[in-house]
């Protein structure tokens, strides 16, 4: 028999039978292992010089080639099947089945039946249940029940369509695990990483390298983390962000479910608003789309972009609420601010952007307070404003912003005006000082450019002549008082309505009688750069 298979004959029926028993009988003799066997084929031959060892079998057009492995059948119109390898090639049209839920067709295929694995090449496809995939060369371990491509594939599942450079499928768990290139379409999303596994029952994604996610409403970025795409429910870390129509997110780690329009960000986040040109960082966040809001804590600042310099906001917590045509920024508890010369303190701050007014107040004194504090010690409790050597203060500021101009110009309180100049041109601790029941000021170029204060207006203020010498100091009330500033100092003081007024020697005054009452120097709480917030 071998001696017609080394001169190429043709065997006939009966000695093709014959050979097919020979040949499983040697096989399984050979080996305690399991081997390949030839179910069927058409013809027989050998190469020695090209295939050592090999038997060629072949098919013709109405039958394939058969052979058979541990409940792996495999079709193929030629096979070069190595005996005492117990391996084989098998080229054209190949066909691979397992069970009856595994198909995979390619144009060649090459299997090491003592290792279980094969690779196969050429126009290659794996079906299953599951998923369709495609790719050039396809490489599957039937030990671990695994197959992997390293050259492109491509897979299409009821869900998604998935492509990646490298990528590997664990059937039994139902994984798939991909690298470089990786593109997963879906109708409701768009997934690109450049490593992700994605679990099949859950459908659950799993990053590790730099991911994006992009669905209708939100564009997701991040280089670690995990996506529940069925509940679409998501942890995103390492430089996580996420992007909407109204603002982007950023953090360490950012906790988001789309379906209930929620996200929490944890330590270095970032929050721009991209309509209000606000933007607010801090270490921790909450943040809800539905009702267009968001809350932050643990050391929070806000920026509000303004032409020029921008408003610096640092509190305990700061609060986003409303829509972007009626949104508001509302800081509660140790609340400061800085925005060019200007700094400020308060317990409450609230912005709003749709009538551009700033406010700052302090808490709500109970009955009791009102009862027992004296005027200066609710001083110390009221907002302040510092500029240049300027402290402005009362029970309530408010600042206005030219909604045209995008800039603060004005300043407004209601009760209980009180301010405070440094004496830059004295030798001592001196301080110029008005008061009064209400306060409207101008501002230009972030600067404090005339104040009016009306309504039991008092003034201390010392007096000089040309030569900077000490005249005396002017103790004087009206109804209202008119102040320039210039060069972060007193210009010009204009008095209204029949005012009273006596110069006095300094040395004729007592120490308390050169303050109002009510009068606190709180210029060591000065800020004096945002960094000091």
């Amino acid at each position: 028999m071998l001696d017609l298979i080394e001169n190429k004959q043709y065997l006939s029926k009966e000695k093709i039978l014959f050979f097919f028993l020979s040949i499983f009988f040697s096989i399984n003799i050979y080996s305690q292992e399991k081997n390949i066997e030839i179910k069927s084929a058409e013809s027989f031959d050998r190469n020695e010089i090209e295939y050592p060892d090999g038997n060629i079998l072949k098919g013709n057009s109405n039958k394939k080639v058969h052979l058979t492995h541990d409940d792996m059948d495999i079709f193929s119109k030629k096979a070069i099947f190595f005996q005492k390898q117990n391996s084989f090639i098998a080229t054209g049209q190949v066909h691979v089945k397992q069970g009856d839920s595994i198909n995979l067709f390619c144009d060649s295929l090459n299997y090491d039946g003592l290792k279980r694995k094969f690779s196969s090449y050429g126009s290659v496809k794996f079906i299953n249940d599951e998923m369709e995939l495609t790719s050039k060369i396809l490489f599957f371990d039937r030990n671990l029940n695994e197959i992997y491509f390293n050259d492109n594939g491509k897979i299409v599942d009821s869900l998604s369509t998935i492509e990646s450079k490298n990528g590997k499928y664990l059937i039994d768990s139902k994984k798939y695990e991909f690298k470089e290139n990786v593109v997963v379409t879906n109708p409701e999303y768009k997934i690109r990483s450049n490593m992700m596994d994605y679990f099949l029952e859950t459908e659950k994604a799993l990053f590790y390298k730099y991911s994006t996610i992009i669905t209708e409403n939100y564009n997701i970025f991040c280089n670690d983390g995990f996506y529940d795409t069925k509940n679409k429910i998501g942890i995103f870390k390492n430089d996580a962000k996420i992007s909407s129509e109204e603002r982007v997110i950023y953090g360490d780690s950012i906790f988001f479910n789309e379906n209930k329009q929620f996200a929490s960000a944890s330590n270095n986040i970032k929050i721009i608003d991209k309509k209000e040109n606000l933007i607010i960082e801090g270490e921790y966040a909450e943040v809800f789309e539905k009702i267009d809001s968001a809350l932050i804590t643990k050391n929070p600042v806000a920026i509000n972009i303004t032409k020029n310099d921008s408003l610096f906001i640092a509190a305990d917590t700061l609060y986003s609420i409303g829509n972007k045509n009626k949104r508001k920024l509302i800081g509660y508890y140790n609340v400061r601010f800085f925005k060019g010369s200007m700094s400020g303190k308060s317990d409450k701050i609230v912005i709003d952007k749709y009538k551009g007014l700033t406010t700052l107040s302090r808490n709500e004194l109970s009955k009791r307070q009102l009862q027992i504090l004296s005027e200066n010690e609710i001083n110390k409790l009221n907002p302040i404003i510092w500029d240049g050597n300027s402290q402005i203060s009362g029970d309530e500021i408010i600042l206005k912003e030219d909604l045209d101009k995008n800039i603060i110009d004005s300043l407004k309180i209601s009760n209980n005006s009180f301010i405070v100049e440094i004496d830059t041109l004295g030798k001592g601790n001196n301080y110029n000082q008005m008061k009064g029941i209400k306060l409207f000021g101008k501002i230009i170029d972030n600067k404090i450019h005339k104040i009016k204060i009306d309504k039991n207006a008092e003034l201390i203020y010392y007096m000089y002549d040309e030569n900077n010498e000490l005249i005396g100091i002017d103790k004087a009330l009206a109804s209202s008082i008119l102040i320039s500033f210039k060069e972060n100092g007193i210009d010009d003081i204009i008095f209204y309505n029949q005012p009273e007024g006596v110069l006095y020697p300094e040395m004729n005054l007592e120490d308390n009688e050169k303050k109002l009452f009510g009068f606190i120097d709180r210029f060591k709480e000065r800020i004096l750069s945002k960094d000091k917030l």
